[in-house]
């Protein structure tokens, strides 16, 4: 075997990595611990209700968030507040943010209204949260 092949580091390796984190999904906020290897949970402590079990493996796979933002209206000297209709991939905020910072809709805006279809390429809107002239 030659020498390239012979020295193995930990990076060769997928080891076990302990996520630490507050759970939000109820008032209680847990503290949980979960440990994860090769994209997949091993272990949860810490939640004290199934809610935080819920929440822990997800976030501690794939963390996602509700964007919440504001947008530019044509002719508005206040901006269109918005937000997602639900959670995006949370890697995916600063691009999202981008697309946002981007764009100028047209006014009337109401509460609701699509403002960006498809943030992402994720499936979901960024909808009007307050009505804007």
């Amino acid at each position: 075997m030659s020498d390239a092949h012979s020295q193995q580091t930990a990076l060769d390796f997928d080891v076990p990595v302990v996520k630490r984190f507050t759970c939000v999904s109820c008032p209680q906020g847990c503290e949980l611990e979960v440990t994860v290897q090769d994209g997949q949970v091993l272990k949860l402590t810490g939640n004290a209700c199934p809610r935080g079990e819920e929440y822990g493996r997800a976030e501690a796979i794939s963390p996602q968030r509700v964007l919440t933002s504001l947008v530019s209206v044509r002719g508005s000297e206040q901006p269109g507040s918005c937000r997602t209709e639900r959670s995006i991939p949370k890697e995916l905020i600063p691009q999202a943010l981008a697309e946002l910072r981007a764009l100028t809709v047209e006014p009337p805006v109401r509460i609701g209204d699509v403002v960006l279809a498809d943030v992402c390429g994720t499936g979901v809107n960024v909808i009007a949260t307050r009505d804007v002239e």
